[in-house]
């Protein structure tokens, strides 16, 4: 396989070519991550045929699923993504005994305050959903110290993400942080559960490296060789390396799009090793993956990662990574007005 036709067929397979309705390409592509809603939504309305802002929340939820990240995914997956210790801790309002959180540094929870101030969340929860600001405010009523308030809204989750990681709530689906009771489901077995979900990556992102795999959902290569010897795998050689990928009837018949406006956090740039990218050139990969951990919005123009841009109002600003002529410049200005309509775009080397 060619390295053309191997980004051929990511490209497809990511909706990034031939764009499918929304729910199909969530569930696809493992939900999108989404620490910040504006990058979500972005990078839905680039793959979904029936986009509409107004709309496009519907069916959605929001919650932490692969590599401990937040992402918006269908409803309907909550029993594929929100293991609830297999099953055992759904709903359980019990603390007691050893967990990831409570062995942390500074855990100020007791089991029994734990339970309490949980109990308060939630039936606050029943009323309406709540910010994250409410709910902290609640708990200080209820009696919280700032000890407990640094483990209960710990900036990495703490007791609020272990009530969301047992199946009680969820992220509302937007840009400020607010919290919802989550509907009913039954938890799939965690093994069974990543084995669909490898079995999407290998569909949807494939063909990708076992290093693109390990990348994607922070596991060991034994985890993903295990995987693999349990899915229905094919297997490609492009340029020395191994790539992987489970058929899924689409047709690659279209060749790579003149110019893309990916989002930030985009699962182009997340779903393969990012030091071995087929886009993203070495010396450019600090242009797009910073060190405080962002991965910027990227421009991809005829197959490779020109650059990266900003949108503010009506205003476009691309910072290219090398110079690039009139015609190309055109191309992505063409792209712009297509996505945006009316749109100022300036251009920086």
């Amino acid at each position: 396989m060619t390295k053309e036709e191997l980004k051929i067929r990511q490209l497809t397979n990511q909706y990034l070519i031939t764009p499918a309705d929304k729910m199909t390409v969530v569930r696809d592509l493992c939900g999108i991550q989404a620490q910040f809603m504006v990058n979500a939504i972005h990078s839905l309305k680039i793959r979904c045929t029936d986009f509409d802002e107004s709309t496009v929340k519907e069916g959605l939820v929001k919650n932490w699923t692969i590599r401990g990240t937040v992402h918006v995914f269908a409803e309907s997956d909550l029993p594929l993504f929100m293991h609830c210790g297999d099953g055992q801790d759904y709903r359980r309002n019990e603390w007691k005994g050893y967990r990831f959180w409570n062995q942390r540094e500074g855990w100020a929870l007791t089991p029994e305050r734990q339970k309490a101030l949980s109990e308060a969340i939630l039936e606050a929860l029943k009323e309406k959903p709540r910010t994250r600001e409410e709910l902290k405010a609640l708990c200080f009523e209820k009696g919280m110290t700032e000890a407990e308030a640094g483990s209960m809204f710990e900036s990495w989750g703490g007791g609020i993400r272990e009530l969301c990681e047992r199946g009680f709530m969820n992220y509302v689906v937007q840009e400020k942080k607010a919290y919802c009771l989550s509907p009913d489901f039954t938890p799939i077995p965690e093994e069974e559960a990543e084995l669909e979900i490898a079995r999407r990556y290998f569909a949807n992102f494939g063909p990708a490296a076992i290093h693109d795999a390990m990348y994607y959902f922070r596991v060991s290569a034994a985890q993903v060789k295990k995987w693999l010897s349990a899915l229905p795998v094919h297997r490609a050689e492009c340029e020395g390396r191994t790539y992987y990928y489970c058929e899924n009837g689409k047709a690659y018949d279209k060749g790579i799009p003149r110019c893309l406006f990916l989002a930030g956090f985009d699962q182009l740039m997340l779903g393969y090793e990012k030091k071995e990218s087929l886009y993203l050139a070495p010396e450019h990969l600090r242009g797009i993956f910073n060190l405080a951990g962002i991965v910027m919005p990227a421009v991809l123009l005829n197959g490779e990662i020109a650059g990266k841009w900003k949108k503010k109002n009506k205003k476009l600003s691309i910072q290219l990574f090398s110079h690039r002529g009139a015609k190309e410049k055109a191309v992505m200005r063409e792209k712009a007005e297509a996505l945006w309509g009316d749109v100022a775009v300036e251009f920086a080397e």
